[in-house]
């Protein structure tokens, strides 16, 4: 589906800034900031979004209308063979072919020889913000040759960061439309202080927005209607004063709104999403959270695993900078007793040295803590407050220091993006293909909640849920033939007939 402010893209723009979004609803902050500081340029700029699902002729004509002098791609696992694909599509079809760049996590890493860079005439490896100005400053105000020699990687140690408080804020560039209709992403800071190894975010990175400009973009943007806000922000709560600061900002706005409402029933609700290390809630946080309204507020949390070797070996910490940590469990069973957050945990399975039962139980004692409830004596039954298990497989991104255990623990992953794990020396593929088809059952039945009156009968109290499931997805499989485009009323049926003869 094509955003509709690109509909009639008939004026030529000498930057077109262009991604490939998961969805339609998700649009991208980083097109948006490499716009505000182009300068003078900015007016010389459009942005045009598209969506995953989107046909590909669509994307290419709008691109050809757009005429770009300079064409600017911000590339993620998630849509690099569909940027190749749309690169491909263009190539020949150019009345005069633009000067393009590329950017983003995905290309930031990956050696010069990679598909995708063999497309484009430049790579901008880190944050952009400074070098993409300069670089278009370099070809439609200056030269070409100033900033064609050596574009093109050849080392991947020259990631580029930028002067947070130097960055002109990007907010405005949100249309009505993003801010009733779709998610609004927003960045309080950047980086992270930890160096686990599956991540590209290097250790001991973090860095923050000024605050008080900050506030006064978030107190704008509601005014304009923005009711969806989610923090981009890997460990939101490492600084307690500034997260506290900003949530009693959002609370204060919240309860403003409900004073003001004629009708709660049909108002859109405003509502925060927070990522945040589990291990890491003092009570001066707890306390903030415990007072946010139902409806208003997400938590993700990066559990990641609870192998304690594991972590060990991946680097995965547990303690703050400063020292500090509690029990990960504890923290989640005091968000689903004492708060009204929706709460997002994150495993990953087929991590180096993680063998089938490990990762089983730990995900079983997420589960348990996940399900505990002051008001229902059964801890398997599901609470009022949904939550959901993310269950990721292992990817090997690019410039990642995961490789150092490849030989040591036998790791194979797919050469292809999203590089995710395919057998690792405790993990054979067959169990590990049993586990990426566990993750995709439980996120179609359980995390999407469509089946909210069978889950109570299929995890019986007293059965460990793991074991449980992973022999329900398995008789799926078997019945189904296949983990995707499921109908849901056959779906349904199944588990109806399951359920029945778990009892």
């Amino acid at each position: 589906m094509a955003d509709r402010n690109q509909e009639h893209v008939w004026l030529m723009s000498d930057i077109v800034l262009t991604t490939i979004n998961a969805k339609w609803i998700h649009p991208s902050l980083a097109l948006r900031l490499l716009k505000a500081n182009l300068e003078e340029l900015e007016d010389r700029c459009t942005i045009l979004e598209f969506a995953l699902r989107q046909p590909l002729e669509e994307k290419v004509n709008t691109i050809l209308a757009a005429r770009p002098r300079i064409l600017g791609l911000s590339v993620s696992v998630w849509n690099h063979l569909a940027t190749i694909e749309l690169l491909k599509a263009l190539d020949g079809r150019w009345d005069q072919k633009p000067f393009i760049v590329l950017g983003g996590p995905e290309v930031s890493w990956l050696p010069k020889e990679a598909e995708i860079l063999r497309l484009a005439d430049h790579v901008i490896r880190g944050e952009g913000e400074d070098f993409f100005r300069s670089l278009c400053h370099s070809i439609i105000l200056g030269s070409v040759q100033e900033c064609v020699s050596g574009s093109i990687p050849e080392e991947n140690n020259c990631i580029t960061y930028t002067d947070l408080s130097r960055i002109n804020s990007a907010y405005h560039l949100y249309t009505d439309e993003d801010l009733q209709k779709k998610h609004v992403y927003v960045e309080a800071s950047r980086g992270c202080p930890y160096g686990c190894e599956f991540c590209q975010g290097p250790a001991g990175s973090l860095r923050e927005f000024p605050l008080k400009p900050f506030l006064t973009d978030m107190g704008t943007l509601i005014e304009r209607g923005a009711r969806t806000f989610k923090f981009l922000d890997r460990s939101f709560n490492i600084n307690i004063d500034r997260s506290v600061v900003i949530m009693e900002f959002f609370l204060e706005k919240i309860k403003s709104r409900k004073s003001r409402s004629k009708d709660e029933r049909t108002e859109r609700p405003l509502c925060v999403h927070f990522e945040m290390v589990p291990f890491r809630f003092p009570p001066e946080l707890r306390e903030v959270l415990s007072r946010f309204p139902p409806g208003t507020l997400r938590l993700e949390l990066g559990v990641q695993t609870l192998n304690p070797a594991v972590r060990e070996l991946i680097m995965q910490r547990s303690v703050s900078p400063d020292g500090m940590a509690d029990n990960e469990l504890d923290n989640i069973k005091f968000l689903r007793q004492k708060t009204n957050a929706i709460l997002h945990v994150d495993l990953i399975a087929g991590l180096p040295g993680e063998e089938f039962a490990s990762f089983g139980r730990g995900f079983d004692l997420v589960y348990q803590a996940l399900s505990v409830s002051s008001s229902r004596e059964n801890p398997c039954q599901s609470c009022d407050i949904p939550f959901e298990i993310q269950m990721g497989i292992l990817k090997c991104l690019p410039g990642t220091p995961i490789v150092r255990h490849n030989k040591a623990y036998s790791m194979q992953y797919s050469t292809v993006p999203p590089y995710e794990v395919m057998e690792t020396g405790v993990l054979p593929m067959p169990e590990l293909d049993r586990l990426k088809n566990f993750a995709r059952f439980w996120e179609l039945i359980v995390n999407r909640n469509h089946f909210p009156d069978l889950l109570p009968r299929i995890f019986l109290p007293g059965k460990q849920v793991f074991k449980t499931f992973m022999d329900l997805s398995d008789r799926l499989l078997r019945h189904f033939g296949k983990n995707w485009g499921l109908d849901r009323n056959d779906l349904r049926l199944f588990l109806d007939n399951y359920s029945i003869n778990c009892l």
